[in-house]
């Protein structure tokens, strides 16, 4: 649970590096279709970004809580172009109630349903539609990316009670109006949209490719039921294995189980609290669920698809037994 000052600095510093180096190709490269390659470094470095603001959020960089909020308020807005008063928000209740109907934001109905309750909603082509569901589950996330900054911008003009309004719509503006002006301007119009439409559309599926895999296809829990802390964190989330690859690549999300255990504890400690979370719970005959990311997507899809064809209980997961 201690902070990791040293680890958190070295983060920083590689970012920062790699915000220098993005930007110099930006001007370098002028109108060269090549552009579209920096788009792309651009969406993996902002999602980057997002990880970090994601720990000081949780207040794992600092000692302070003041500092981790202004911290990742800072990153957040400026550099991500997200609002941090809108995702804590949304994020605590996620956290106080993953995948509970009603209480989880995070699987409200939307383009996507993720409950055979909401799909039921659905009639004639609709239904359609949604009984296909699993085929543009990855095509929806190139518009994750865009619709975030919509919620920044809804947020911080007033749709949602956020602490420091003003400094975090001064800040979003510098971002979102700042950073394709300047794209723009160093690639030309036609091929500063382009490369704006490649940053934002993989930016959204590098976002709703690191955190679909944690909860979606697990336990879905009616609006009235009661379980126990441990069960309730435990048996809604899936960790990812795959190595440091994988835990580089999803910012540390991959042990997911741990980190709705421990949500202040450091993303670099997760891998340390694994095996002892994983005795814990086989001590205890709760499930403890990891696969790879490849069988994740399917699970997911697969879950997706019952949904949309009106099939999947809300306990459809290998799980039931011990939630029932």
């Amino acid at each position: 649970m201690k902070r990791r000052p040293g680890w958190y600095l070295a983060r920083c510093l590689i970012l920062l590096a790699a915000y220098v180096g993005g930007f110099m190709a930006l001007f370098a490269l002028g109108s060269s279709p090549w552009q579209l390659l920096v788009g792309a470094y651009f969406a993996v470095l902002f999602t980057q970004t997002a990880f970090l603001a994601h720990d000081g959020a949780h207040k794992q960089i600092f000692a302070s809580g003041i500092r981790n909020e202004w911290f990742s308020r800072v990153v957040g807005n400026l550099l991500v172009g997200l609002s941090y008063g809108w995702w804590m928000n949304k994020h605590s209740r996620h956290h106080a109630n993953p995948n509970k109907m009603g209480k989880d934001g995070d699987i409200k109905p939307g383009v996507i349903v993720f409950t055979t309750e909401d799909a039921s909603q659905h009639h004639g082509w609709r239904a359609a539609v949604m009984s296909k569901q699993h085929w543009f589950f990855f095509p929806i996330l190139t518009l994750a990316g865009a619709d975030l900054h919509v919620n920044a911008v809804k947020a911080v003009l007033g749709g949602e009670q956020v602490k420091a309004r003003g400094v975090e719509a001064t800040l979003l503006a510098i971002r979102l109006i700042g950073f394709p002006a300047l794209v723009i301007i160093a690639a030309g119009p036609l091929m500063g949209l382009a490369f704006m439409a490649v940053q934002v559309a993989l930016f959204g599926i590098y976002m709703g490719g690191s955190f679909a895999p944690n909860h979606k296809g697990m336990a879905i829990l009616p609006k009235d039921f009661s379980i126990d802390f441990l069960r309730r964190q435990t048996l809604t989330s899936r960790n990812i294995s795959g190595g440091p690859v994988v835990a580089t690549g999803m910012g540390g999300l991959n042990f997911q189980i741990e980190h709705h255990l421990f949500p202040s504890m450091p993303s670099v400690n997760l891998r340390r609290a694994r095996p002892v979370v994983r005795e814990f719970c086989r001590e205890r005959d709760v499930r403890y669920t990891e696969t790879t990311l490849v069988e994740s997507y399917r699970i997911v899809l697969r879950y997706l698809q019952r949904v949309g064809l009106k099939h999947a209980d809300p306990f459809e997961c290998p799980l039931a037994s011990q939630l029932r």
